[in-house]
């Protein structure tokens, strides 16, 4: 696949097959993706990818724990700034609009946001998840760093035919992916990839960008 045509196609898809992903592919992908850029080479990214029966408990416990109304664990980093400014905050309000609407969810229905939210932690439906940490000694640059290893991942997942879906949701269910991937010391979890083939019966609408003008300035 031409690199161009991954990039064009790469979105976050949120309706997976139960096809399995051969591991072969899944290593394929990440040895390559580990030429990502890093910061004088430090490779801060560490992941664990879980398929199986232990994605199955991961799933499990996630939905039980929905269920059980339980809290979600304290956050160990900031998702979005506390008070979003324009445009970013039309942006996000806008991609909320679509996502939500195109299931037929009302703006002030918290109750079905939060079902259709829940999706995220059954990986929806994705047989393969990868979950990236970051030492917690790490800076903002390092967190840059693998934004570009995912990126890079997510961009050879398409070359393979394969979709993905980065989940910073995840996050607020650390300890329980901790009891299941049992990370190194000092880690923290930064998100989630579920990773398979898209259920093409599932339509889905693309979220638009930014006009070129907003967010490229060209200086001659």
């Amino acid at each position: 696949m031409d690199v161009y045509e991954a990039v064009a196609s790469r979105r976050a898809v949120r309706a997976f097959t139960d096809r399995p992903v051969a591991r072969e592919v899944l290593e394929r992908v990440l040895e390559a993706a580990a030429w990502a850029p890093s910061a004088s080479n430090i490779q801060p990214w560490r992941s664990y990818v879980v398929t199986g029966r232990p994605l199955a408990e991961l799933k499990k416990r996630a939905a039980e724990r929905l269920a059980a109304g339980d809290p979600w664990d304290e956050p160990e980093y900031r998702q979005y700034p506390p008070e979003l400014k324009s445009p970013y905050r039309e942006r996000r309000e806008a991609f909320g609009a679509q996502r939500y609407g195109s299931l037929g969810i009302a703006r002030g229905d918290l109750e079905a946001r939060q079902r259709a939210a829940s999706a995220n932690w059954e990986c929806f439906g994705a047989p393969a998840a990868l979950f990236c940490y970051l030492d917690r000694d790490m800076g903002s640059p390092q967190w840059s760093d693998a934004g570009m290893y995912l990126q890079t991942v997510m961009l050879l997942l398409r070359g393979e035919g394969l979709h993905s879906c980065p989940q910073m949701a995840w996050a607020k269910f650390a300890t329980l992916v901790a009891d299941v991937v049992a990370p190194e010391e000092g880690l923290v979890l930064f998100c989630g990839l579920s990773i398979g083939y898209e259920n093409a019966a599932v339509v889905e609408p693309r979220t638009g960008r930014a006009p070129f003008a907003e967010t490229v300035e060209f200086i001659d």
